[in-house]
């Protein structure tokens, strides 16, 4: 049977009002609301598990519902309209949400290619549109890890799901604090470059990308910490031509990860 809801006063409407608002309670009851069809169909292939799907049937059917995702194990509830503006996210949206669990995001969970790793790593970006942006530009690169030094967000903020257009679900993720980064990656012997306005840094093109590679990015605001610069094997630098001495992180690590890519004649 599909339970029906069309009350906003419904308790489990209530809670997942406060699951998209509130980080601290995505946190403690370790869920997060998924919203669209997209990002319905690549997080159905990513390991994470799916426990509620809420629909609105103006908007969409039961039966694209099924065609995106095995609904045999999962609890399918259909509702109004007012209901569903009430738990969505985006203005204009496709009707389907999905309650899922999170995942463990610890470094030890990576899955790394034996040979060569390339992994991208941001240091504190707070902005959920940038983390959103560079996970669609580690997707695009199909890089072998995407790590968050220090996160400042939880990585299941709707923005970040939103921005990112469901690459948190495509991307081999996970996050920790600088030195544990650091750590994991000397173990295995990945180099590390920072992008750094330092005068010691040379220019990304000079590298070479072709051994494991850890390339790793700061906020435009502050940059990367000492920790990391100290502890780089090299750090690089993209030559700005105009008056201006950045660029956006995203823009940034996507002329770093594609450089990478090209030395690795894999595009």
């Amino acid at each position: 049977m599909i339970k029906q809801i069309s009350s906003l006063q419904n308790q489990l409407i209530k809670d997942l009002v406060l699951l998209k608002e509130k980080s601290k309670v995505r946190k403690k009851s370790r869920r997060f609301l998924i919203e669209g069809k997209r990002e319905l169909e690549l997080v159905a292939t990513s390991g994470y598990s799916i426990e509620k799907i809420l629909f609105e049937p103006s908007l969409i059917s039961l039966e694209t519902i099924k065609q995106i995702i095995d609904t045999k194990e999962l609890e399918l509830i259909e509702v109004s309209n007012d209901v569903y503006s009430k738990i969505a996210y985006r203005s204009t949206t496709e009707g389907v949400i999905a309650v899922a669990k999170s995942k463990d995001l610890g470094l030890n969970n990576l899955k790394l290619s034996p040979e060569s790793p390339l992994i991208v790593v941001a240091e504190a970006p707070e902005k959920p549109g940038n983390i959103g942006a560079l996970l669609r530009t580690a997707d695009a690169a199909n890089v072998d890890a995407f790590i968050i030094a220090n996160p400042r967000t939880d990585m299941n903020n709707p923005n970040i799901i939103r921005s990112s257009v469901g690459c948190l679900f495509t991307n081999n993720v996970a996050t920790g604090t600088t030195s544990e980064i650091i750590t994991f990656l000397k173990e295995r012997n990945i180099r590390i470059y920072c992008a750094a306005l330092k005068e010691d840094s040379e220019n990304y093109t000079s590298q070479n990308y072709t051994f494991g590679t850890a390339i790793v990015v700061g906020t435009e605001a502050t940059g990367l910490s000492d920790q990391w610069l100290n502890n780089s094997d090299k750090n690089i630098i993209i030559p700005m031509l105009g008056k201006i001495d950045s660029m956006n992180v995203s823009v940034s690590a996507g002329i770093l990860i594609y450089e990478a890519k090209r030395q690795r004649k894999f595009i």
